[in-house]
């Protein structure tokens, strides 16, 4: 008996301000095309159970278009497979915050005969497969018993939430107005379950010997640097989806190609370097590109880069780069300030004149001029402006 399980498809997914000829946001037409490959792909698998851990949309009222593409892709799947099982669990991007407002997911249930757990938790029971599916929506936590279901010969739990201890800092704390539902390890451990399908992390990832995240089908984070970080640390071949047979316990992680290549090119240490420098550096950078940027999304860090160098930059050059990628980030960071602590009390401040010397030796000079030289000079100038500035001695002190 198996399973297919995706999660996380974000549709409606808008980013940067660069449309389709047909006026769809360019993004938005990615990721649409992105879960087009998924069904073609769960066709071809053809499995008995099909299971989304949510976040179908990214907003709950998502665009006309969105919803459209869902609805045709879904029944597209459903007309191809007639006799398989579709189960949703709803996400916190598809959970309407208001009690008057209906979950867009219900959509599909009725006239597509798709199995949608939004407002509760809800239990599927498949006689024909022996099959029981508990399919849990974002809601509070502790809000839902999960117990397998005793008569069932499989039992599966298929729900949206953030596994405590899973999830890396930086992505918990993306959207704390809509953070998920908290999950206990222990919760999705248990030796009832022969497989609990999870939603809401968007890199695959296994939590336990039975339950894992499928991950997101497309880079919808406010951070894929991030997640292309996550994926290289792992070893993963990038997006895609789990077919588990709960027959045999086999898995298998099916890869599955986004619609644009995202690229985080090696970061740039620009202390010391004069703008003119750091151009050259940033075309090198993409020069080394094999395949070039066009209509990629690149990101290019670099580091250590004063705000007056910065200014200087090739903005006319950086611009044309931004014209030949569909997004191209420049991210300068500026030196990290140092604290200097001199002998003494623990922790004590540095003084100006040690706050000058460093900036002075920190700064870009132009060729010949000795840097000893040049901060003598300056810590010379500040004694003088302290000495202009000091108080007359008072009457009776030891000045």
């Amino acid at each position: 008996m198996r399973l297919v399980h995706l999660s996380d498809l974000h549709l409606g997914f808008r980013q940067f301000q660069r449309s389709t000829s047909a006026g769809i946001n360019q993004r938005e037409a990615d990721v649409a095309a992105s879960f087009t490959r998924a069904v073609d792909r769960i066709i071809a698998l053809a499995p008995q159970v099909v299971l989304i851990g949510g976040d179908v949309f990214h907003t709950v009222r998502p665009t006309n278009t969105a919803i459209l593409h869902a609805f045709n892709q879904f029944a597209r799947l459903v007309q191809a497979l007639p006799e398989t099982k579709v189960v949703i669990a709803a996400g916190n991007h598809d959970m309407p915050r208001s009690t008057e407002t209906i979950c867009i997911l219900r959509l599909f249930a009725a006239p597509l005969g798709i199995y949608v757990a939004d407002r509760e938790a809800r239990r599927f029971t498949f006689d024909e497969l022996g099959l029981s599916v508990l399919a849990v929506p974002d809601l509070p936590p502790g809000s839902v018993e999960l117990t397998p279901d005793p008569a069932a010969k499989y039992n599966v739990l298929v729900m949206h939430g953030e596994v405590q201890g899973i999830l890396p800092q930086a992505e918990r704390a993306e959207h704390p107005d809509r953070a998920a539902m908290r999950i206990p390890v222990e919760d999705v451990s248990g030796p009832g379950w022969d497989y609990v399908a999870l939603g809401h992390y968007h890199v695959y990832a296994r939590v336990a010997e039975h339950a894992f995240y499928s991950g997101a089908l497309d880079y919808t984070s406010t951070n894929p640097w991030g997640e292309l970080a996550a994926e290289r640390a792992a070893k993963l071949p990038g997006k895609g989806m789990i077919e588990r047979d709960l027959a045999t316990g086999k898995q298998t992680f099916h890869p599955l190609p986004v619609s644009r290549a995202f690229v985080d090119l090696p970061p740039i240490a620009g202390a010391g370097l004069a703008a003119a420098e750091l151009d050259a550096a940033i075309q090198a950078s993409v020069a080394r590109l094999g395949d070039g940027i066009d209509g990629k999304v690149v990101r290019l860090v670099l580091k250590d880069v004063p705000r007056h160098v910065a200014r200087e930059l090739d903005h006319k050059a950086l611009r044309e780069l931004q014209k030949r990628a569909l997004h191209f980030q420049l991210d300068v960071r500026k030196p990290e300030a140092v604290r200097v602590e001199r002998s003494g009390a623990p922790g004590r401040k540095a003084s100006l004149a040690d706050t000058l010397r460093e900036s002075l030796r920190a700064r870009n000079l132009s060729a010949g001029v000795d840097r000893d030289a040049f901060v003598a000079l300056g810590l010379r100038y500040l004694e003088e402006a302290e000495e202009r500035e000091a108080p007359a001695a008072l009457p009776g002190s030891d000045a």
